[in-house]
């Protein structure tokens, strides 16, 4: 079995190379990962400039672009062979919810899927990396089973989130749908050494909300998330709703 890895991270994550080695068990791995920390670029290419992917001392290939890019390289140039799985993460922190659109993870997922290719987001949702290492034993044992199903779902990720406790104390897995988070106070009004306003967009406050099945439910509790999901964005519930706003067209 061919695995090809990437993350959001960048090359030298924790995250990365804890996943490396659980996968290596697994098939045979491929890494391509970016060159820096690429969080929150969702799927977006680098269209503007021409990429390049340099090869380094371990076999694994980092390139100056984003997670997205990595993926499309990997698969239409790098690779001699597609890879059976595409694999990303260990992500430092949570995508949960609405972070699934921003997610550099799970855009690098998603670009296996656009390809055909049966995918998956990992991360942790916690921020003391130190723990990722524990949680070897009960990532092994859950991508296994995931790599063994036979006829694995067209169109369709899984997105994982690890609890932010050791791996001993993990409960079990959870099946999950998307929770929902909130920011409260995350772009912050600064002055830029000329005084003028600059704006940063991040930190704050995070609210989260779900019910006893939602991913944040889940891991909150103790256990790892498995959230199914899929590219089809349709609200299908409101086809025939909408059809009415143009009625004779």
């Amino acid at each position: 079995m061919n695995i090809l890895i990437s993350n959001d991270d960048g090359i030298l994550a924790r995250g990365l190379a804890v996943l490396g080695e659980v996968c290596a068990s697994l098939g045979q791995v491929t890494v391509v990962a970016p060159d820096r920390e690429q969080s929150g670029t969702s799927h977006s290419l680098t269209l503007h400039r021409p990429l390049h992917a340099t090869r380094r001392p371990d076999a694994t290939f980092q390139v100056d672009g984003t997670p997205t890019d990595c993926v499309l390289l990997a698969i239409g140039m790098l690779m001699p062979e597609k890879p059976d799985f595409v694999i990303s993460g260990i992500n430092h922190g949570q995508n949960m919810g609405e972070d699934v659109f921003y997610s550099g993870t799970v855009a690098a997922a998603m670009e296996g899927l656009v390809a055909g290719i049966p995918s998956i987001a990992v991360s942790y949702a916690g921020s003391d990396v130190d723990l990722l290492a524990t949680h070897k034993d009960g990532l092994h044992a859950l991508l296994r089973r995931i790599v063994d199903v036979k006829d694995f779902p067209t169109e369709t990720l899984l997105n994982i989130n690890l609890p932010a406790i050791p791996g001993d104390q993990v409960k079990g897995v959870k099946v999950t749908h998307l929770g929902s988070r909130v920011f409260s106070e995350e772009i912050a009004l600064m002055k830029d050494p000329w005084g003028k306003d600059i704006y940063w967009i991040g930190g704050g406050r995070i609210t989260w909300t779900g019910d006893a099945d939602s991913d944040f439910r889940a891991t909150s509790d103790g256990y790892i998330s498995v959230t199914p999901l899929h590219m089809d964005m349709t609200n299908y519930g409101l086809l025939e709703v909408v059809r009415k706003w143009f009625p004779g067209d």
